[in-house]
């Protein structure tokens, strides 16, 4: 809630929570000085949590209109008061701002409606200054108002509430004649007997116009909301010209009248907003695309983060493979020469094999050949291929065959000897046959 002064501004930040509207702080700065850019300016927080920026517009180009009409919903009551703003507008109206606040009726069909109207270009003067300042409104809204629902109001009265400035005074003139209000008048007055004298004959023509409307059919009581300090010449003044009594009161604080403000706000009880649709627009759009430039600018820093982080990385990798490289290359003498010894371990174990292989074979042929057969050559080549040849009669060839057999069939330590025999094969040498070594069997 911002009010702007002749001395400075003021700013209240109100919060909402269980129905109830609470003061969490004030702050008195100069006219020149920088709104609290926190209190005042949207992130993306606000997307959930609402934040409400208001603006108290001054009152001196403000014109108040009274109107009585049907009971209806807003939508048609601004249509209804749309068509009536040539008449009850002071100003062309397109060179005008304006809003409405209802207020209660004593008559069930019918509702007061209060007619705020303010000229174009001094509210667009008033929301550069504040936009200037870093302050974007949601809301422009006449203070004063806030005190007319919680008057009190048993009888035809007259309430004068005078603001004095350091120049001025500004009074709000209500006439609430049956239960209802009748008229409503800002008056720029002077401060001190000159502004008094002014004040008793502004409400003389407001008296001689309410007669002659019909409104004002008896004198009413009067009631004067001013400080003690200037209520004393105010008094005395509108007592001799009404020649009746006066009843003072002090008036409400700017802090309550905020917070009386943001309880309208927060409840919904008021919808006056001076706020021309244009701005509103604006500054929506601004803060969405403020919004759409942070998410951006983060998503960039959060790619440049993780950029820097990958190069890290791969620096570290490189440094480590440079570590290993060395390693590696301290070591491959040591590797070369292991593989050396590793590979003549393994020649040597192999002809230990073959060497005892050779033995095995040997041992089987010699055992299992038959007395009517000559084996004239034992030949083991390839380190697997055992090759016997032989001689015998023509016509011991059942022998070879059985000889054969019994080779293909040979175990030692229960294991095959051979893993394939080849038939027997005559020529006119004598006969041969080949046989693989199975060296799962003999090694």
């Amino acid at each position: 809630m911002l009010q702007t002064v002749a001395d400075g501004r003021r700013l209240w930040q109100f919060a909402t929570g269980n129905g109830e509207v609470t003061l969490n702080s004030e702050h008195r700065l100069a006219a020149d000085a920088a709104l609290p850019a926190k209190l005042v300016a949207k992130n993306w927080r606000s997307l959930w949590r609402k934040k409400l920026n208001i603006a108290w517009l001054p009152a001196e180009q403000v014109f108040l209109r009274v109107v009585d009409l049907p009971k209806c919903d807003h939508a048609e009551l601004l249509s209804m008061i749309e068509l009536q703003l040539e008449k009850l507008s002071p100003l062309p109206v397109n060179q005008i701002v304006w809003s409405i606040e209802p207020l209660p009726h004593p008559t069930e069909s019918l509702q007061t409606v209060i007619v705020i109207i303010a000229e174009r270009s001094v509210v667009e003067e008033f929301l550069g200054n504040l936009e200037r300042g870093g302050y974007l409104p949601d809301r422009l809204q006449l203070p004063f108002l806030h005190q007319l629902p919680g008057t009190t109001v048993d009888h035809d009265s007259a309430w004068i509430y005078l603001h004095p400035t350091e120049t001025k005074t500004v009074g709000l003139v209500a006439w609430w004649i049956g239960g209802a209000l009748r008229h409503l008048n800002l008056l720029h007055l002077e401060n001190g007997e000159p502004g008094a004298a002014a004040l008793a004959t502004q409400l003389n023509n407001i008296a001689w116009a309410g007669e002659l409307e019909g409104w004002l059919t008896s004198p009413p009581r009067w009631h004067l909301v001013a400080d003690r300090q200037s209520a004393g010449a105010w008094e005395t003044t509108l007592r001799e010209w009404s020649g009746e009594s006066v009843e003072t009161s002090e008036p409400i604080s700017p802090m309550a009248l905020a917070s009386l403000s943001a309880q309208s706000a927060a409840r919904a009880e008021t919808k006056v907003n001076l706020l021309p649709a244009e701005f509103s627009a604006r500054y929506r759009q601004q803060f969405v695309d403020r919004l759409w430039m942070r998410g951006l600018g983060a998503l960039a820093v959060v790619y440049v983060f993780g950029v820097l982080i990958y190069l890290g990385a791969v620096q570290v990798l490189k440094l480590q493979q440079t570590r290993v490289e060395k390693q590696v290359a301290s070591l491959s003498g040591s590797y070369t020469n292991a593989l050396r010894l590793k590979e003549r371990v393994r020649i040597l174990n192999e002809q230990v094999n073959l060497k005892y292989a050779a033995l095995d074979c040997w041992k089987v042929a010699s055992e299992l050949l038959p007395p009517e057969l000559t084996l004239t050559s034992f030949s083991f080549s390839r380190g697997n291929r055992l090759t016997l040849r032989g001689t015998s009669e023509p016509d011991q060839q059942v022998k070879i065959t059985e000889y054969n057999t019994h080779m293909s069939e040979a175990r030692l330590n229960g294991k095959p000897v051979f893993k394939k025999v080849n038939p027997a094969t005559y020529d006119v040498q004598g006969w041969y046959f080949e046989c693989d070594l199975d060296q799962g069997g003999t090694e």
